[in-house]
């Protein structure tokens, strides 16, 4: 499209609509052919595949819960380094801001689709690099809107797997297992990992789970796993784990400095913590596979 055809579907002021869209292409977010008013826009090969809602890619969810929710949060910051109080919801009145956001739909829409949008890459370099072959049944805790489930099943025909949140999400979940055609062997089930035992499995995956709590609801999370995990069997943590030397892991750090603003005790660990806390409820070994970005698999042998 041209410049004023963009402009007059998105609503830019004839001001700002040549900078606005031409800062876009300087950024590697927009590709213009030609110059001046006739030349016509289009999204990249990158933005057709990460920022446009109807791309089964999209990571456009992390942005809109970004400003929505965690632009004002961050504006708090010095409080927080302060104070070590959380910035968000909480700061409001709230007990527990995952209450708060579970209970509204439109943000709880919001929040799963940033989750899912962060996650995306990570689990198919998930299933790229950790063999699940030998796996009959896997169980995703904190299961989100069910993709990690449904990704596994379609990639590995054995597998039988349940997708275990709280049942707030259970209705997005299915939907999702049931578009992507695997609800014969996916289910998905409501829960409360801190009321109930987890569901038995030979895998058992939380992702950008553990870094929500404090260290002895970490572990109390991690024997929990365990306990859900067959003989043989793994855990797996899908996180920005952190350098053991914390000089490293950028994001790792600052998503620890998030967890800061979001919540009373939580915060993003280092490979050695987590094979600390897992030896400690009976797991034999531990190893770190690299995923997508900053992000790593840490997993804990049975």
């Amino acid at each position: 499209m041209t410049g004023p055809e963009v402009g007059d579907r998105v609503g830019l002021h004839p001001r700002s609509r040549a900078d606005f869209l031409d800062a876009l292409v300087s950024l590697g977010f927009l590709a213009r052919d030609g110059d001046g008013a006739d030349a016509r826009y289009s999204n990249t090969a990158d933005t057709a595949t990460f920022l446009d809602k109807n791309s089964p890619a999209y990571i456009g969810g992390l942005l809109e819960m970004a400003n929505s929710r965690l632009y004002g949060f961050w504006g708090s910051l010095t409080e927080a380094l302060r104070t070590g109080e959380p910035q968000n919801e909480i700061k409001g009145g709230a007990d527990d801001p995952f209450a708060v956001l579970y209970a509204d739909e439109q943000r709880l829409d919001v929040f799963l689709r940033a989750m899912q949008g962060i996650q995306m890459g990570n689990f198919m370099a998930l299933l790229e690099r950790v063999d699940l072959s030998t796996a009959s049944t896997l169980c995703d805790v904190g299961g989100a809107s069910g993709i990690l489930c449904a990704l596994a099943a379609q990639r590995y025909p054995q597998l039988q797997a349940v997708s275990y949140d709280l049942p707030a999400v259970e209705p997005v979940a299915k939907r999702t297992i049931s578009a992507m055609g695997v609800e014969d062997r996916v289910s998905a089930v409501g829960g409360d990992f801190y009321e109930d035992d987890l569901p038995r499995a030979d895998v058992i995956v939380m992702g950008n789970v553990l870094h929500d709590w404090d260290d002895a609801q970490k572990q109390e999370l991690i024997r929990k796993a365990y306990a859900a995990v067959n003989d043989g069997g793994r855990f797996v943590a899908v996180e920005n784990v952190i350098d053991d030397a914390r000089r490293a892991n950028t994001f790792g750090l600052l998503m620890s400095l998030n967890m800061l603003i979001e919540t009373p005790g939580g915060f993003d660990y280092t490979g050695a913590q987590f094979d600390s806390w897992c030896r400690a409820a009976g797991f034999t070994r531990k190893e770190i596979v690299p995923l997508a970005g900053p992000t790593s698999a840490a997993i804990a042998y049975k």
